[in-house]
């Protein structure tokens, strides 16, 4: 079996586990989306999108239905109660799944229009939820319900606690998809997926100064130099881990790439996790893989 590490920069060793191996844990999925891990369960949940379900997957690997019929959900994340929020292409919104199992509405709106068709998101240690919406769910009937844009731009918004709604970006990218904060909440990362349907659309990850819960202008920090970003997350040390065409591409903080971990299907999302938060499950086209790191997710331990 070829290795599955590609060092660039002499630093990715200290993230890696030489002798851990990629595991595929499940497979049979249309389009594996937005894992995210509950560590009072000790499961993952994981969304197939053209499916219209959400799947919950042990260590081991044991897969059952978590809910069908799920609104073409896509990204997931826990809120700071532990529960489970969620990006739905169908709806054109983002909800909460609440203890007993009824499904809140958070967003569906801005300025009296429909969302486009929310996509991924992240949680502040404020409570407010940082989500996208790029049109991926209105393009056509296989990922959502095909429908007009109603919102002048594809942005990126913001929900308080108190449920007040926020655009923090509006012209800035093409498809804006996943998205992360550095350690310290004071940069956003967010990944522009736009050459799934333009090639000339740079495949970049944006780095977004964050001050009193507003976005100055971005940058672009990285390109993945295989498909495209779309999934993300940021590890405790500030290492950015992004999905890509051929794996799990790295960047440190000045957007440097430090190697990757290959894959053998397109990543779409990913997500740090395990009791001791030092697995990465990898949700890739029709399957889900993990293999142990060197590292975690922010803030961990976590809900």
């Amino acid at each position: 079996m070829p290795p599955i590490y590609e060092i660039e920069d002499p630093r990715f060793r200290a993230l890696i586990q030489p002798n851990a191996h990629l595991e595929r844990l499940t497979t049979g999925l249309r389009w594996a989306e937005g894992p995210v891990w509950f560590p009072a369960f000790g499961v993952l949940h994981v969304s197939d999108i053209p499916n219209d379900r959400i799947l919950r997957i042990t260590p081991e690997g044991e897969t059952s239905v978590f809910r069908d019929g799920a609104g073409f959900a896509n990204g997931h994340a826990r809120d700071r109660e532990g529960r489970m929020v969620s990006c739905q292409h169908g709806t054109r919104s983002v909800t909460r799944t609440e203890p007993d199992g009824r499904i809140t509405v958070i967003a569906d709106s801005y300025g009296g229009r429909r969302l486009n068709s929310p996509n991924d998101l992240v949680v502040a240690s404020d409570g407010a939820i940082w989500f996208t919406d790029p049109t991926y769910g209105i393009l056509g009937d296989y990922e959502g319900h095909r429908a007009e844009r109603e919102q002048p731009c594809n942005g990126v918004y913001r929900v308080d606690p108190d449920g007040t709604v926020a655009r923090v970006i509006d012209d800035a990218f093409v498809q804006p998809n996943g998205l992360a904060f550095s350690p310290d909440e004071r940069v956003l990362y967010v990944a522009e997926s736009g050459s799934s349907h333009d090639p000339d659309v740079p495949p970049v990850v944006r780095a977004f100064p964050v001050a009193d819960g507003r976005c100055g202008p971005g940058r672009d920090l990285f390109a993945v130099d295989a498909g495209l970003p779309d999934g993300l997350r940021v590890d405790r040390h500030g290492h950015v881990w992004c999905s890509a065409g051929d794996g799990v591409q790295v960047f440190d903080a000045a957007g440097v790439r430090l190697g990757r971990i290959r894959v053998p299907e397109v990543v779409a999302n990913l997500a740090f996790g395990g009791p001791r938060g030092n697995r990465l499950f990898i949700a890739a086209t029709t399957s889900v893989y993990s293999v142990y790191v060197e590292s975690s997710a922010c803030g961990w331990p976590a809900r």
